[in-house]
């Protein structure tokens, strides 16, 4: 509802003075002798009145205030879990069947007056319902979804599940502010089964050594049964094991396998089948190992302990590929070996340079030897000796500290990120730097850019730069161990901050290649719901990047069959995309023309199949009846779903009102000019119709 208020900016007993003005006005100008009628007479002074009455009106500055009333229905919110676990536990009757109770439930709270949406955990809104998820993370689903309504009139969440969570954390120890109503579906009947649950392997093997594998069985509604497990590679059975589950629900199995062959190698474990079993699909599971000749060694050098060390290391040691070495004089010691510059393929410097000068001798020696470097400053880091050795830096006003938030640089070109970074990166708090401005080097590409406040800055926050082949970081600041923890209590995960850091450190500690062609796979490991993406760079003899060029692309399967791929590079189409591979170890060579001799790069990936949701199929009904409980919901069996607008018609969910003013000076409207001119010209013209002047 609209509505619409006269207001003044002085005393409104002036409208008395207005109306008096007119009259004295009108009043005046016709009480001498006319030339029409006494009734004409009286409509003109009466015009007269109106026009002058209103014209000294508008001088007292009248202003119109216009409240627009928008009135918001409660939304309802049907949440499917549309994971493969749902879809084992119904057939399509079933599912059929729950489908109509579904679209009767939501056509039952549409006509009390909510609006509905229709989600599955995947975020798919109102289409139609495929269970193909390849795990189930609820309490993430739900988040996200009340995230989407914020500031919107959400009225609650129901909840269609059967309970089983294996992403995420747990739905019952996170709060929600609006009540969660759960569906219970499946089976909560225990069925006799042997579920090959996890498989625990290093992702990294040396070649010629030997590597631990060790598969966890979960056994259900069987006793004294002899378990069998065998485990092949390409097809032949190196290992066999068998154990007897006694009383136990979990068995393990423990393997030292040979690491022979360099490159990834997919190892299939199996268990058994017993004949009671219903679900066999859980009874098999692949592990695919990486076989390497060796890790590369990730140097940390340090004055003094700090939080930054740690979370930098907590980046280094996700990849197995790394040996990560900390070294800080007088507090944690390393070993001549480990400090053999020859060994070194990156060095990170946290505090350089440090007053008190521990680490400076190292560093020149590394710095003289050619080793990538990753320098952080910080407020022990003597800044007007960063120039003179060898950390391209120059501060104008050294002494002084400042706080600033960091910014993602859209425009980086060492190497790509997710464009979902920047928004990660904008709620992260600030960092310590120098104050001022400062000079650094032209040929710098910059990561991160400085924001002080709400306006962001051309200065460098964290940059890279290559000279003669060596390549250099610099952070100009310390304290982003907050980065990452203040990521992880909004999100409970790490992975913008892991993305940027770990990405950095691969591009530091590789060695450049300074071929014309490069055709990669954007990552090492896809999954099978996921699309390979292939990236590919032809460069010029000046090394610019050029296109226009046809790629083929031959994909090897492990059971030797060939797939052939072809497309043309563009601006804007470097990249790729296959889709629909099975699970396996694929190898790889790309080709081109490049000035009439052809080019080939090669290697390998991985596409891994999950089946997580398999692993279990007993529904958790208890898991909802606790979550709908401690949010304030209800809990619902599949077959009492028609209950549920007859409860929501109990409860009382107002509409939300929006409401927008406006204020707008009565002067300023068109229709009281057009009505002041019609006044006038009404009595101008029938004046001198009439014979006037």
């Amino acid at each position: 509802m609209n509505q619409q208020r006269l207001l003044f900016e002085y005393s409104p007993v002036l409208v008395l003075l207005c109306i008096a003005i007119g009259f004295g006005y009108a009043y005046l100008l016709y009480k001498s002798k006319y030339t029409w009628g006494k009734r004409t007479n009286q409509i003109l002074f009466t015009f007269r009145i109106i026009l002058v009455s209103f014209l000294a009106f508008l001088l007292i500055g009248p202003i119109l205030k216009l409240t627009l009333n928008e009135f918001e229905k409660p939304s309802i919110v049907f949440l499917v879990d549309n994971s493969y676990s749902v879809k084992e536990a119904l057939d399509s009757a079933q599912w059929l069947t729950l489908n109509q109770k579904l679209e009767s439930a939501a056509e039952g709270l549409e006509s009390q007056g909510y609006d509905v949406v229709l989600s599955t955990l995947n975020e798919s809104d109102n289409d139609p319902i495929q269970f193909n998820n390849a795990t189930s993370d609820l309490n993430g689903a739900v988040r996200n979804k009340i995230g989407q309504f914020e500031g919107k009139n959400l009225a609650g969440l129901i909840v269609f599940s059967d309970g089983i969570y294996n992403s995420g954390s747990s739905p019952l120890y996170s709060p929600s502010r609006v009540p969660i109503y759960t569906v219970g579906v499946g089976d909560t009947t225990e069925r006799a089964d042997l579920a090959l649950r996890n498989v625990l392997y290093n992702k990294i093997a040396y070649q010629g050594n030997k590597f631990p594998l060790r598969a966890e069985v979960l056994v259900q509604g069987m006793r004294d049964h002899n378990v069998v497990i065998s485990v092949y590679q390409k097809g032949k059975l190196i290992a066999l094991d068998q154990k007897n589950t006694e009383n136990k629900s979990i068995l393990d199995f423990d393997f030292q396998l040979d690491a022979g062959e360099k490159g990834l190698q997919k190892i299939d474990i199996f268990v058994a089948p017993a004949d009671q079993e219903r679900n066999k699909k859980n009874n098999y599971a692949s592990a695919f190992i990486e076989v390497v000749e060796g890790k590369k060694k990730i140097l940390l050098v340090a004055p003094a302990p700090h939080p930054d060390i740690k979370a930098i290391r907590a980046v280094v040691e996700q990849n197995a590929n790394y040996e990560f070495i900390a070294y800080i004089p007088g507090v944690n010691s390393a070993s001549a070996e480990s400090l053999d510059i020859e060994n070194i393929d990156l060095a990170i410097f946290q505090q350089a340079i440090d007053y008190s000068g521990k680490t400076l001798p190292l560093f020149r020696q590394l710095l003289e030897n050619g080793t990538s470097m990753f320098v952080m400053l910080g407020d022990r880091s003597n800044l007007r000796q960063l120039a003179t050795n060898g950390i391209p830096l120059t501060f104008e006003n050294p002494g002084q500290r400042d706080a600033v938030t960091p910014v993602i640089n859209s425009a980086f070109k060492d190497f790509g990120f997710n464009d979902k970074l920047n928004n990660i990166f904008s709620r992260y708090p600030p960092v310590n730097v120098p104050f001022g401005k400062f000079t650094y080097p032209p040929n710098a590409n910059v990561l991160l850019f400085q924001r002080i406040g709400r306006v962001i800055t051309d200065r460098p926050l964290l940059f890279t730069a290559a000279t003669n082949e060596q390549k250099m970081a610099v952070l100009i600041g310390d304290g982003f161990w907050r980065w990452r923890l203040d990521e992880f209590a909004e999100t409970q995960k790490t992975e913008g901050f892991d993305e940027v850091f770990s990405k950095l450190i691969q591009y530091l500690s590789t060695r450049e290649d300074k071929r014309k062609f490069k055709s990669f796979p954007i990552q090492n490991e896809f999954s099978a719901s996921e699309p390979v993406e292939f990236e590919t760079q032809v460069y010029n003899e000046l090394f610019e990047l050029v296109h226009g060029q046809k790629i083929e692309i031959e994909l090897t399967n492990e059971k030797g069959e060939k797939f052939q791929y072809s497309y043309i590079t563009s601006p804007g189409n470097s990249k790729y995309r296959i889709g629909g591979l099975l699970e396996g170890v694929y190898r790889y060579a790309s080709s081109t023309q490049i000035d009439g001799k052809k080019e080939t790069v090669k290697g390998e990936f991985l596409v891994s199949e999950q089946n997580i949701e398999l692993q279990n199929l007993t529904a958790d009904f208890g898991l909802l009846r606790t979550w709908a409980k401690n949010t304030g919901g209800e809990f619902y069996h599949s077959q009492n779903i028609g209950q549920i607008p007859d409860d929501f018609s109990k409860m009382n969910a107002p509409s939300l009102i929006h409401s927008e003013e406006s204020f707008n000076p009565l002067i300023n409207l068109k229709i009281v000019f057009f009505f002041l001119l019609a006044l006038i010209t009404v009595e101008w013209f029938t004046r001198k119709y009439m014979g006037g002047y």
